[in-house]
């Protein structure tokens, strides 16, 4: 009896490890495979089309509309900025308030060019 239910408890135990096996496998395509539309999307060196998006010479001063000396800057797109809060439109993250000296250093940081 004892080698009986050690043997169903094994059996099970493998069932479990194989149905836990293709579920972590179809996470992980499922996952690749947002990764690669989102990738798709958007060309390498190609930003979404977003008037947040800057390109090229960035006049940080223009951008301070209210005149309070600060704007937000994607903390991860570091070309994505505004004078009001809201999500980046390249990776979803919410934009962080920095002064425009802050801006500067950070665009000069990770290689933008801005107007001096």
């Amino acid at each position: 009896m004892k080698l009986t239910t050690v043997l169903i408890a094994f059996t099970l135990l493998a069932v479990i490890s194989i149905s836990c096996s293709e579920q972590k496998e179809e996470i992980s395509e499922k996952m690749e495979m947002k990764a690669d539309k989102q990738m798709s999307e958007h060309s390498i060196g190609e930003a979404p089309t977003s008037d947040l998006v800057r390109l090229g010479t960035i006049d940080v001063e223009s951008l301070d509309i209210n005149k309070d000396g600060k704007i937000y800057e994607c903390p991860m797109d570091w070309n994505v900025l505004n004078d009001t809060h809201g999500d980046c439109p390249v990776c979803g993250m919410e934009m962080k308030e920095y002064s425009l000296a802050d801006i500067k250093a950070n665009l000069d940081k990770y290689g933008y060019e801005y107007k001096k």
